[in-house]
């Protein structure tokens, strides 16, 4: 893209006196023609590029602009690798590992050390969420709709939506846009869509506001919890909810307070534990959970 390849060319600027045309052509696999014409657009943009002719001449910006050359630091740059290589993690590519690249050309001095955050965004579900985020940003940046099957706790439901983010929150990629069946701001994951395809339909971009990403909003009701867990558990409990979410009883077990606020989370979760926890409160639950074991009990029987 255009824009990425203007940003590319302001970076090397700032980090190097002066560079050739043939130069930034190679960087940026483009003509010294296209080179050439980024650069007035440059100067449009109010940054005063000079070009000399010569052995010693070449593209610069003007040595008394008052702009400061190392826009970023060290770790801030090495924050931004980070983020474009988690990024390629996601879709499979190393689109966004070579855009760093090209706005690192010529910075080795500025970029000295090695990365050592690694961020790594894919999952199971890799090769089939790459293509679903490919299709959503196409729809996004084009204003055209999508169409899916979705799954949900409520059953199986064609939806047509105009979507307008792309979200990774709860190790789960989402997509927030307008339902046109619910006349209002949704939000899908994307690994209980089918079946999605772009729609021939554009949209007028609406006035979009930013989705509410907190617990309560998504999974409404608090649940307020009570349990009794085997010693051994302790490191679970740890990973999933802190240190501060248990007292240790004198018999070595822990008694775990928390507030939930998914019911069929919650069940998933007690149930994973097998027979290592005792839900305590609240009683209906407790008793659905028992409920739910006979059932079991009666199945396996047969």
């Amino acid at each position: 893209m255009k824009i990425d390849r203007l940003i590319g060319i302001l970076a090397i600027l700032l980090q190097q006196e002066t560079v050739t045309a043939p130069y930034l052509a190679k960087q940026f696999e483009v003509t010294r023609r296209t080179i050439n014409r980024d650069i007035e657009d440059l100067c449009k943009a109010g940054i005063p590029i000079v070009t000399k002719q010569g052995v010693n001449g070449g593209i610069s910006i003007m040595e008394n602009y008052k702009i400061e050359r190392t826009l970023l630091t060290n770790r801030e740059m090495q924050d931004i690798l980070a983020g474009l290589h988690s990024l390629d993690s996601v879709n499979g590519t190393n689109r966004y590992g070579q855009l760093m690249e090209k706005l690192l050309a010529g910075s080795s001095d500025f970029m000295s050390g090695s990365q050592f955050v690694l961020i790594d965004l894919s999952s199971w579900y890799k090769d089939m969420l790459a293509p679903k985020i490919e299709l959503i940003r196409t729809a996004i940046e084009s204003g055209r709709e999508l169409e899916f099957l979705y799954y949900s706790p409520n059953g199986e439901s064609t939806r047509n939506i105009e979507p307008y983010y792309l979200i990774f929150r709860w190790s789960s990629w989402y997509v927030w846009g307008w339902c046109k069946r619910r006349k209002d701001f949704r939000l899908f994951k994307l690994n209980r869509m089918d079946r999605l395809k772009l729609s021939e339909k554009t949209f007028d971009k609406r006035s979009v506001p930013l989705p509410d990403l907190s617990n309560e909003r998504i999974f409404s009701g608090g649940i307020h919890v009570k349990a009794l867990f085997d010693a051994e558990c302790k490191w679970r409990l740890v990973e999933d909810f802190g240190t501060g979410c248990f007292e240790e009883q004198s018999d070595g077990r822990l008694l775990f307070h928390a507030d939930y606020t998914d019911r069929e989370n919650l069940i998933t979760w007690l149930f994973s534990f097998q027979d290592k926890v005792k839900l305590l409160e609240p009683q209906n639950l407790a008793n659905e959970m028992q409920q739910i074991i006979k059932n079991m009990e009666a199945r396996y029987s047969e």
